[in-house]
C-alpha cells in the first residue's frame, strides 16, 4: 500500500465535519426520478442525470432549480435528509452542517415550518442513535433580493432551539450588492445566529472583503477569488476565517476558469494549497455532492493529490470541528472524538 492509498484509508475511518453542504443539492439523480413519481411525473434517472452537465455557474443554478421543483411536501424534504444523512454515515461523517434553502421555499410559498419539522425528525434520530449530529443553516438566496432574505434571518432565529445554527447567503454573488443585506444579517447576529457568505466564487476578492467588513461574515462559502490577493489572504488567517474549500463545486461550475482566467482550468489549479502554506484556515466540503458527482472522501482524495501532507490533511480535518458553529458543550466531544481516532491511525 503507498502512502497516498494509506492516507486515503485513515480520511475514510478517522470521524469528520462536513460544513458547506446544501441539502437540496445532495438530491441524486435516482431521487429525483422518485420525487418526480410522487407528483405523477416519469423522470428516468438517466434524464436527471443529464440535467447535472453543465460547464458554468448558471447552467448550475438552471439545474439546482430544476431538481428543487420537484420538493413539494415535508415528506419530500424529509426523504432527501435520510439519504443525504445515510451518506454521510457512510463517509464516517460525525457532524455536519447541512444548509437548506429556506429563501427557495418561501419563493414557491412552502410551509417553512412543517418542512423543517420533517427534516428535524429525521435528524433527531440520527442523533439520538449516536451516529451523526447535524446542525442547519438557514440560506437566503442573493438574487431574490434583501427583502427576502430578512424572512429567511426571521425564520433561522425562530428555529434556533431545534438544531439552526447560522444564517448565511448563497445564489448569484454578482447580483446584489453585499451592503444591501446588512439588516439581515444585523438582525441574526443580534439574535444569537452565527452568520455566513457565500464570496469570492464567481465575484473578485472584493466581494470577500465586504461579506466580512459589512456583515461580519464568521466563515466564507468558497472565497478561491482571495487567491487573486495576497494581502486579503493575510487578513484572513490573522482573523482566522475559514474559507469552506469545495474542489470539484470550484471546477464543475466553472468558478476555478473564471478565477485563474484558464477556459481549461484543471485541478492542479486550484488555490488550497497556496492558501494552506499561507496559513489560511480551510475546511473542506462537497457543496452539492449528487450535482456535482463527488463525495467528501473525494474531496479530501484530491486534496491528497494536490500535495497536501499528512499533517496539512489532519489540520483540515480537525478545522472542520473547531470552525463549526456546534455549542461547546456538544463541540469538545466532537472535537475529542476526532483526535482520538486520529491517534490511534496515526494522522496525529
Amino acid at each position: 500500500m503507498t502512502d497516498t492509498q494509506g492516507l486515503a484509508a485513515i480520511i475514510a475511518e478517522v470521524p469528520k465535519a462536513e460544513l458547506h453542504l446544501h441539502l437540496e443539492g445532495s438530491i441524486s439523480p435516482e431521487t429525483v426520478s422518485l420525487l418526480g413519481a410522487r407528483r405523477g411525473v416519469t423522470i428516468a434517472p438517466e434524464a436527471a442525470a443529464s440535467r447535472y452537465a453543465y460547464t458554468d455557474f448558471t447552467g448550475f443554478l438552471e439545474a439546482f432549480k430544476w431538481a428543487t421543483g420537484y420538493l413539494k411536501a415535508p415528506e419530500d424534504y424529509a426523504l432527501i435528509t435520510h439519504r443525504l444523512a445515510d451518506e454521510l454515515v457512510r463517509q464516517r461523517v460525525i457532524y455536519a452542517e447541512i444548509t437548506v434553502s429556506v429563501g427557495v421555499m418561501e419563493r414557491y410559498g412552502q410551509n417553512v415550518e412543517a418542512n423543517f419539522a420533517a427534516i428535524d425528525e429525521v435528524a433527531r434520530r440520527y442523533r439520538e442513535n449516536g451516529q451523526l449530529r447535524i446542525a442547519w443553516i438557514f440560506d437566503a438566496t442573493r438574487q431574490f433580493g434583501p427583502n427576502a432574505a430578512m424572512k429567511v434571518a426571521v425564520h433561522a432565529a425562530k428555529f434556533q432551539k431545534h438544531g439552526v445554527v447560522a444564517f448565511g447567503i448563497g445564489g448569484d454573488e454578482l447580483a446584489v450588492p453585499t451592503v444591501n443585506f446588512r439588516a439581515a444579517y444585523d438582525y441574526a447576529r443580534n439574535q444569537g445566529l452565527h452568520v455566513t457568505m457565500h464570496a469570492g466564487e464567481i465575484g473578485g476578492p472584493e466581494l470577500v472583503r465586504e461579506a466580512i467588513d459589512h456583515l461580519g461574515a464568521e466563515r466564507i462559502g468558497h472565497g478561491i477569488a482571495v487567491m487573486r490577493d495576497p494581502a486579503l489572504a493575510d487578513r484572513l488567517a490573522n482573523l482566522r476565517v475559514p474559507l469552506e474549500i469545495c474542489l470539484t463545486s470550484n471546477l464543475r461550475t466553472g468558478a476555478l476558469a473564471r478565477q485563474t482566467v484558464k477556459p481549461g482550468a484543471t485541478l492542479a489549479d486550484h488555490p488550497l494549497p497556496q492558501f494552506v502554506d499561507r496559513g489560511v484556515t480551510v475546511t473542506l466540503s462537497t457543496d452539492d455532492p449528487a450535482m456535482f458527482h463527488t463525495d467528501l472522501l473525494s474531496e479530501y482524495n484530491h486534496a491528497v493529490s494536490l500535495g497536501l501532507s499528512k499533517p496539512q490533511i489532519a489540520k483540515i480535518i480537525e478545522s472542520g470541528f473547531t470552525t463549526s458553529f456546534v455549542a461547546p458543550e456538544h463541540k469538545l466531544p466532537l472535537l475529542n472524538q476526532f483526535r482520538s481516532s486520529a491517534k490511534s491511525l496515526g494522522l496525529l
